[in-house]
């Protein structure tokens, strides 16, 4: 088993960040995730212990089962299902209040389970796209979460009305444009 890690500060509070990453479906904000959707609620809340989620990303299918629900600071998960084919130990997210924001830790232990190719496969092919896809995600997160509000745009003139523009030139021969 291959145990892979991410982590990133997300500069907002740490029940906004928990919120965010473990409602998956916000995953979809990637690119490099198709489709997100909680198939059954948890027993304490709709992403609480026992929830399933299946997520289709770029790199293949799963079904996730929650198995640890600490709001905000911790969630856990196991892989049950995916195509291609892995064997999956452990999905952990924690969530520590530092300066600065949040710092979210993201780490998993899988394998690709083939005889004798199976470790070094694991290691030089599922590890570098795993952590990039978990990177990503964190990445959005960071942009969603922290994005500012957007410039306000300047009322449209009203119909009728005339917009008068500085020139851009002082005329030189005495004669204004027309």
């Amino acid at each position: 088993m291959e145990t892979m890690t991410v982590e990133r500060v997300i500069d907002a509070p740490v029940e906004e960040v928990f919120a965010w990453l473990t409602t998956t479906t916000n995953y979809t904000h990637s690119p490099l995730i198709l489709r997100c959707r909680l198939t059954r609620h948890g027993a304490s809340a709709p992403y609480g212990v026992g929830a399933v989620r299946h997520h289709l990303w770029l790199i293949g299918w799963f079904r996730e089962r929650i198995t640890h629900y600490d709001p905000p600071y911790a969630t856990e998960y196991v892989v049950e299902r995916s195509l291609p084919p892995s064997r999956h130990a452990l999905g952990r997210m924690t969530f520590t209040e530092v300066d600065g924001g949040t710092e979210v830790r993201w780490t998993t232990r899988a394998e690709i389970p083939l005889p004798l190719l199976g470790a070094f496969l694991t290691r030089r092919l599922a590890r570098p796209v795993i952590t990039r896809t978990f990177r990503n995600i964190l990445d959005v997160a960071n942009a969603v979460l922290t994005q500012r509000p957007p410039l306000q745009p300047q009322p449209l003139p009203q119909p009728g009305t005339r917009t008068t523009h500085a020139p851009t030139h002082a005329p030189t021969d005495g004669i204004e444009p027309r």
